[in-house]
């Protein structure tokens, strides 16, 4: 594997986006990170842990997967979401909605023990930002 992935373990999870300058546009921004791949066809962020996000255009999976539905037809439809930690939540929510992504859900202590907002990319995926809740005195 080449060295912009690093060992064979990293696992990279690619969403099928409409517009891959916009999407990546709006990735950068939001997660305050450059890609480390980025030419026609692909984008890769690095994300803690490993894990890398990829940013495949509609197009150029529909070529691949042939006479399976279009994943154009789903656009705009959430149909994954993303739950990344976030140290500032809500500053983190600020720079998705200015980057032109859309509130869910405010940020909240969620029962699972995680503080939490919800929001989604312009393709429909829904992105979550979390950190672990406050302890209650």
């Amino acid at each position: 594997m080449s060295d912009r992935r690093g060992d064979s373990s990293s696992v990279l999870f690619i969403l099928y986006v409409k517009d891959q300058q916009r999407s990546c546009d709006f990735y950068r921004e939001v997660l305050q990170l450059e890609p480390i791949l980025d030419v026609p066809g692909m984008t890769e962020f690095r994300l803690n842990g490993g894990a890398m996000l990829g940013l495949m255009p509609e197009a150029g999976i529909a070529r691949i997967i042939g006479n399976e539905p279009d994943p154009a037809s789903g656009n705009g439809i959430p149909r994954a979401e993303l739950y990344l930690p976030a140290d500032d939540v809500e500053s983190t929510i600020e720079r998705l909605l200015a980057a032109g992504g859309k509130l869910l859900d405010a940020p909240a202590n969620r029962n699972w023990g995680d503080f939490v907002a919800y929001g989604m990319d312009p393709d429909g995926h829904v992105m979550a930002f979390a950190r672990k809740a406050a302890e209650e005195a």
